[in-house]
C-alpha cells in the first residue's frame, strides 16, 4: 500500500469544520452577530476538511453540514450519556466556550427538530460509510479529524498555561489497538512534531451500532494544534497551510497503511 493515498477502508469523519448557522436556527442564540462570530472562531475546527481530505482521492468523507454550535454530531444524543452535557455542551449546546449562556431555553419539539434535521442524518451517513467499508474490505478505520486551540478555552477546565502538543492522538480502549495508536504517534513524531496520546482530548468515534461491539471497526482521533496552520485570532490560514496539510495527510496515510 502506497502512502500516496489512503487505504480504501478508511472513512474520514469531520464533525466540527462547518461555520454554517441556518437562518431558522439563528434566533435561538443569545449572542449578537459579533459575539457569535467570535464564538465560531473559537469553537470551529477550521479547515479540517481541507487538511485531512485530498480532493483528488476517492476516500469517503463524512462531514457535518452545520456548525457544532447548531448541533454537535460528535456528542452522544442523550445528555445522560454525554459527560460534556454537564458543561452545557451536549449534542445541543446551551453554553459558550467561556461557559456563558449561548441559547435561549428550547422547547422539547425544537430540540427534537434539531436532532432530526442534523444529528440523525449525519450519523446515518456515517453508518452507511462504515458498513460499506466493512462489507467490501472486512474492516474499517474511522479517522476522526479535529483541531484544537493552542491555549485551553475555559470550557475545557484545563490549565491555560500548560504547553500543548502539536498533535494529539485520541484513542478508544476497544476500537483503537496499541499498534494503531503507536503507528499514528510514530508517523507524526517522525515528521518532527510533538505528539501526545489522549491529551488534551481523549477518545475516538465510531457509529453507535458498532460501538464496543464490532472489532472490525477501528477508530483513531487526530487533533491538530491550530497554531500549526492558522492565525488563531481571525482563523486566517498561514502561508504554509497547503504544505502543512499535505504533511498531516501523509502522516495519516502512512500510519493507516501500516496496520
Amino acid at each position: 500500500m502506497t502512502s500516496d493515498v489512503y487505504p480504501p477502508w478508511i472513512v474520514l469523519h469531520v464533525p466540527h469544520d462547518s461555520t454554517t448557522v441556518p437562518a431558522d436556527v439563528r434566533s435561538q442564540f443569545l449572542l449578537d452577530d459579533a459575539e457569535l462570530g467570535r464564538e465560531l472562531d473559537r469553537m470551529t475546527d477550521h479547515l479540517t476538511l481541507a487538511i485531512f481530505s485530498d480532493p483528488s482521492s476517492e476516500t469517503v468523507v463524512v462531514s457535518s453540514t452545520v456548525s457544532r454550535l447548531v448541533v454537535d454530531v460528535e456528542r452522544f444524543p442523550n445528555d445522560i450519556d454525554e459527560p460534556m452535557a454537564a458543561r452545557g455542551m451536549g449534542a445541543i449546546y446551551t453554553a459558550t466556550s467561556h461557559l456563558t449562556p449561548l441559547r435561549r431555553r428550547l422547547l422539547k419539539d425544537e430540540r427534537e427538530w434539531l436532532m432530526q434535521d442534523y444529528y440523525h442524518p449525519h450519523h446515518a451517513r456515517l453508518e452507511e460509510a462504515v458498513t460499506m467499508a466493512v462489507d467490501r474490505y472486512g474492516r474499517c478505520l474511522v479517522i476522526d479529524c479535529h483541531s484544537f486551540p493552542s491555549v485551553a478555552l475555559p470550557y475545557e477546565m484545563a490549565d491555560p498555561s500548560k504547553p500543548r502538543p502539536d498533535i494529539c492522538i485520541g484513542t478508544d480502549d476497544f476500537h483503537t489497538s496499541e499498534a494503531l495508536a503507536a503507528a499514528f504517534v510514530s508517523a507524526f513524531r517522525l515528521e518532527g512534531w510533538s505528539v501526545s496520546l489522549d491529551d488534551p482530548f481523549p477518545g475516538a468515534l465510531v457509529p453507535a451500532s458498532r460501538y464496543r461491539e464490532d472489532g472490525r471497526v477501528e477508530a483513531v482521533m487526530v487533533e491538530v494544534n491550530r497554531r500549526l496552520y492558522l492565525q488563531e485570532g481571525d482563523a486566517t490560514p498561514l502561508p504554509a497551510f497547503s504544505e502543512t496539510a499535505e504533511r498531516i495527510r501523509r502522516c495519516c496515510r502512512i500510519a493507516s497503511s501500516t496496520i
